[in-house]
């Protein structure tokens, strides 16, 4: 009996081993399943984020583009702008001159009519106006005019004309008569 269990154990071990040989194929084949599934979801979601990052991508670039081109679109407007603000600038200054002249040409034909008049008649129309306006009008006579037409004011109010002269324009025009 010892031999024949000799036997068969040796035989029953191996019988056991196939079928643990067996069953670990088993496993092995459906863990190998499981591994190409995952490895197959592993790839799709590899290619997945790879089209992703290439639409970012593409996205970003057009996004970039357009960016680009509004910020040229900007620097151009604000070229634009500044020779404007520049050709404005030249108008202004020369519209400045003018008004210059023109008030130049003003004062001068004021004057040149008081020169033409008789002292008394000047003196006359200077009493009766605003003194600041008075003054400016005096203030663009030769000195020799003036001391003329002052000598025939009321007193008074050459005074007022005097004070507002030494202070030299621009004359305010808040004082009264």
């Amino acid at each position: 009996m010892k031999k024949i269990l000799l036997i068969l154990f040796p035989l029953l071990l191996a019988a056991q081993k196939e079928g643990n040989i067996i069953e670990c194929n088993k496993i092995f084949e459906q863990r190998k399943e499981e591994l190409l599934r995952e490895l197959d979801e592993i790839d799709e979601r590899q290619q997945a984020l790879e089209a992703l990052q290439k639409a970012k991508e593409t996205f970003l670039k057009n996004k970039e583009k357009k960016l680009l081109e509004k910020e040229r679109e900007l620097n151009a407007t604000l070229e634009l702008i500044k020779k404007k603000e520049e050709n404005l600038s030249k108008i202004l200054q020369e519209n400045k001159k003018i008004l210059e002249e023109i008030k130049k040409a003003k004062d001068d034909k004021i004057a040149q009519t008081y020169m033409k008049m008789k002292d008394s008649a000047a003196a006359a129309i200077l009493e009766k106006m605003e003194i600041p306006k008075a003054a400016k009008i005096l203030f663009n006579l030769p000195p020799k005019k003036i001391s003329k037409i002052m000598a025939k004011m009321n007193p008074e109010k050459a005074s007022k004309i005097t004070e507002l002269l030494e202070k030299a324009p621009p004359f305010d025009s808040n004082m009264s008569k």
